[in-house]
This record gives C-alpha cells, sequence and structure tokens, in this order.
C-alpha cells in the first residue's frame, strides 16, 4: 500500500525524525490523543531512548508524508499482562477509510513478538477495526490518578 519505515532500538530515528512523527499524531489523533511531550516519551521508550524494554514506532509515507504512524512499547511481561502495549495509532485524516489503519495493524501486530495490549475509548472509531482484527475487551480498565 504505502512504504513504511521501522524504527526502534537499532534504527533509530533522528531527533527530526521524532518531532515529525510527535507532531503527525498529535494531529491526526483528534481528540484521541494526549500532549506532544507524552508522544515523545512513548517514542522514545520504543527505540530505547529512555530505560526501557524497546518495542518499534512504524511510520507510512506517501512520497516525503507521513500518512500513518504506529508506537508500540515492549512491557517486559507475558502471560498476564501482554508483552507489548499498541501505545499510539493514527493515519492522516485524507487517507481515513482506505485501508491503511487495518494494513499498519496487521504490519504492527506481525511485527511484534508476543501479545498487544491497547487503549480505546468506547466512541473511537477505530475500536470497530480493532475487534475486526481479534482483540477482545477482557478487563474493564481503573485507573487512581495521584496528584501533587
Amino acid at each position: 500500500m504505502y512504504p513504511t519505515q521501522t524504527y526502534n532500538a537499532i534504527q533509530k530515528p533522528s531527533i527530526n525524525d521524532k518531532n515529525e512523527i510527535a507532531d503527525f499524531l498529535l494531529n491526526h489523533l483528534d481528540q484521541f490523543g494526549d500532549k506532544k511531550e507524552d508522544i515523545l516519551k512513548a517514542i522514545d521508550f520504543s527505540v530505547k531512548d529512555r530505560a526501557s524494554f524497546g518495542g518499534f514506532t512504524m511510520v507510512a509515507r506517501d512520497k516525503a508524508n507521513i500518512v500513518g504512524a504506529v508506537v508500540v512499547n515492549e512491557t517486559g511481561m507475558d502471560g498476564y499482562i501482554p508483552e507489548n502495549i499498541l501505545v499510539y495509532i493514527a493515519t492522516h485524516r485524507d487517507y481515513r477509510g482506505k485501508g491503511l489503519g487495518k494494513s499498519l495493524m496487521k504490519e504492527a501486530i506481525d511485527l511484534a513478538k508476543g501479545n498487544i495490549a491497547l487503549h480505546v475509548e468506547p466512541n473511537n472509531p477505530a475500536k470497530y477495526l480493532y475487534e475486526k482484527l481479534g482483540f477482545d475487551n477482557k478487563y474493564l480498565e481503573m485507573r487512581l490518578n495521584k496528584t501533587k
């Protein structure tokens, strides 16, 4: 479909690449995104530029422009917690509905070693893609956000 490039602990992105990917995700995750600094942390974890178990960041391009991006972090666990967490996936809003998201998900699933968890809001339209690809909702996530 569109050529992809994968970054990891061996094939690292430049600081410009990281910023381009983070800006893309910030822009195209819409209301389901995070702050740029958090996106950059996830990318850093995926390529082991921070103490982590690694993972990968993958981008799809149409010529020079990013049209899709995926960030997967390895958890260092297995069994009770999946080996990977899909932190971010986004497709360019002008490329949606053309199978790019599904293609990126399949490539990420093939690339990840072990099982994959992800968080998705109930009203996120991507939830249906995840279900078609075999993801299920076994648990209800609960969080305690400790304030300073």
